[in-house]
């Protein structure tokens, strides 16, 4: 059986927290920023944790199971 290979995408998107759990950066603030606020813009800016339900499949990519 051949080692399982790590998601390319998914290494570069996802990073561990100390306590296990992934961290993740919000979408949409890229590019075409004129026409959204500042308070949207701003709260964009901060990293959130990646929900329950989809943890178990970023693990699985991330080969953490």
């Amino acid at each position: 059986m051949p080692k399982m290979k790590t998601k390319s995408s998914a290494k570069k998107r996802f990073t561990v927290t100390g306590s296990g759990k992934l961290k993740r950066k919000h979408a949409f603030k890229s590019h075409i920023l004129t026409k959204k606020t500042k308070k949207q813009k701003r709260n964009l800016t901060h990293s959130g944790l990646v929900h329950k339900a989809d943890e178990s499949n970023i693990k699985q990519q991330m080969c953490m199971k």
